[in-house]
């Protein structure tokens, strides 16, 4: 066999094995729906979970469940909004960031809301199934 042909079946066979490794990170950015697709990771993945967010009108994303045993935290809510809209109060989005840590099922659930309304039923809720995988 000719070396050129033994080179590329050798590249071939490489960008095969890379197309089937998953993603290091995942981005979920479910806006305005209130729930989300299951998320399929791998034990290492990174997941960033992107939601948009307006602080100054009293409403806060409170994370109740990160699919413990499932997710590590990576850091704390982010909150950032867009420079270029030039508002003062103006939305922008909260970010978390997570780490598949083992393999099982967890539950992600998020409430947006303001803290000291305890009676009122969130504005939005995000709910997502998280599976991880060996």
């Amino acid at each position: 066999m000719p070396v050129h042909r033994l080179l590329l079946s050798f590249g071939l066979a490489l960008l095969t094995a890379c197309a089937q490794q998953p993603a290091n990170n995942v981005t979920l950015q479910p806006g305005e729906r209130q729930s989300c697709p299951p998320v399929r990771l791998v034990v290492g993945q990174t997941l960033t979970l992107i939601l948009p967010s307006n602080p100054t009108t009293g409403f806060r994303w409170q994370l109740h469940e990160a699919a413990p045993g499932v997710l590590g935290s990576l850091s704390p809510e982010v909150y950032s909004a867009p420079e270029d809209a030039g508002l003062v109060g103006g939305a922008g989005e909260s970010t978390w960031r997570f780490q598949a840590s083992a393999p099982g099922e967890g539950r992600l659930l998020l409430t947006y809301q303001r803290p000291w309304e305890t009676d009122v039923p969130p504005a939005r809720t995000v709910d997502c199934t998280v599976n991880v995988r060996q």
